[in-house]
């Protein structure tokens, strides 16, 4: 095996082999390190691709001969070879900074503590629709350099997560999306909000006057970094407050106005397939999005009137005895959650709990004491909840296991109640993943 690599990826899961297979592709030297045991379906496309490789751990004298570093956004910067990598500075950048250097393609870019996956799917579904030749990456499906490596498309609607942003430089978003910033994954910015926000304005960084920039006006957080100026990139908010927008969207009454060009596009709010009010912000943010891609007035109306949103958010599940299971897995931060109870109307049955990453419960409170019935905790350490809630909900039970918080709930439930699975957490105390807590949610509903 060779010992020195131009390129060296450090995680060998989606982004991380895919970055991988994009570097041979161009005959870039690269290896791959995983400080964990690297699952079979990955292993054998590195075996199948003449990949270099290790397990199990990093091998310093390796790591540190590498040109570049690209870092999985799953992997902190504090661990002990990425403090060894900063201090040799040797460069460490993501996936996407990787993958973006090798397309031409124009780059339509989604960010936010909320809402993004579906915001980015939508805007996939309009332009495929459209009959573009566009991919969809980022924090989701097939990774970004994969298909970089693999397909030539035109465009590619990427949702970006704040560890991506962290390791992107030069690339540059040509339809930059910013949906919200609540405080969201602070364990890895040292519990400070303000960094993480900065985190989040990266999306915008190397824009130019031919770029533009989607934004929330109503988040406080993006509206006082936008009145900075120094964003050469045109601005499109969007509102749900404000009706004086000469170019993005508002809503006027009960409808949505989209304006670009002095040209506009009108929908009811129950024309659109996503409901609620953080879906009417998607929406928004997907429409002018489209419209800046001269997508047809009629094509725009029907996808955002038919889109089918993605599991694991807000998902129905089944009726069982008149109590609706509703599975919000993707809600893995208290904002998310606000949302989903927001939503319904019925008594709460809420399922929560999991990874705390350093969650602030202060802004459920209101909202939890007039529609939150019972608490079913599912964790390893339910404590943070029971602190937060344990004076204004009576009954609150612990669980560690799907099955057993999900018979919990339904015996705590009556007719005409919602069980909503809403976690505020991230999963992975007891699942892989949100998409493995989510469904396994759906099988113990099932099983009832």
């Amino acid at each position: 095996m060779n010992t020195h690599y131009q390129i060296v990826v450090l995680g060998a899961g989606e982004s991380g082999v895919g970055a991988a297979i994009l570097a041979k592709k161009n005959r870039i030297s690269v290896f791959v390190s995983d400080n964990g045991r690297i699952s079979n379906n990955y292993k054998d496309v590195l075996i199948n691709n003449e990949i270099d490789f290790e397990e199990l751990g990093h091998s310093e004298e390796i790591i540190m001969q590498a040109q570049e570093v690209i870092k999985s956004p799953g992997i902190p910067d504090d661990i002990p070879i990425v403090r060894i990598l900063a201090k040799n500075e040797i460069p460490i950048i993501s996936e996407i900074e990787f993958a973006a250097r090798s397309t031409n393609a124009k780059l339509i870019m989604i960010t936010g503590s909320n809402g993004k996956t579906t915001t980015t799917l939508l805007i996939f579904h309009l332009l495929k629709t459209a009959g573009l030749n566009v991919g969809v990456a980022g924090n989701l499906g097939e990774s970004f350099a994969k298909q970089v490596a693999n397909y030539d498309y035109d465009y590619y609607v990427l949702e970006i997560s704040s560890f991506q942003l962290d390791g992107m430089f030069n690339t540059k978003a040509n339809i930059a999306v910013l949906l919200n910033i609540t405080p969201d994954h602070l364990d890895r910015y040292d519990f400070n909000f303000k960094r993480y926000a900065e985190s989040k304005f990266k999306i915008f960084q190397n824009q130019s006057k031919e770029d533009a920039l989607i934004f929330n006006i109503d988040d406080e957080i993006i509206a006082s970094r936008i009145s900075e100026g120094n964003i050469p990139s045109q601005l499109y908010p969007i509102s749900l407050k404000e009706n004086n927008i000469n170019q993005g969207a508002y809503l006027n009454n009960n409808e949505i106005e989209i304006i670009d060009n002095k040209t506009s596009i009108n929908m009811t709010l129950e024309q659109l397939a996503l409901q609620g009010k953080h879906n009417v912000y998607n929406s928004m943010a997907a429409g002018v999005a489209a419209k800046l891609m001269d997508i047809r007035k009629e094509t725009l109306k029907q996808c955002l009137s038919d889109f089918h949103n993605v599991a694991h958010r807000l998902e129905y599940v089944s009726s069982v005895h008149g109590i609706r299971f509703i599975n919000d897995s993707k809600a893995t931060n208290v904002n998310a959650t606000w949302y989903a109870l927001e939503y319904y109307e019925k008594p709460i049955i809420w399922i929560a709990g999991g990874q705390d990453k350093g969650n602030d419960y202060s802004i459920l409170m209101d909202i939890v004491k007039s529609k939150v019935k019972a608490i079913v905790c599912l964790g390893e350490n339910n404590v943070p909840i029971h602190d937060a809630f344990g004076n204004i909900v009576d009954i609150i039970v612990d669980t560690n296991n799907t099955l057993d918080a999900v018979r919990k709930a339904y015996e705590l439930a009556s007719k005409d109640d919602v069980v909503l699975l809403s976690p505020s957490c991230a999963s992975f105390d007891l699942f892989e993943n949100y998409e493995d807590r989510g469904n396994q949610f759906k099988i113990a509903v099932k099983e009832l």
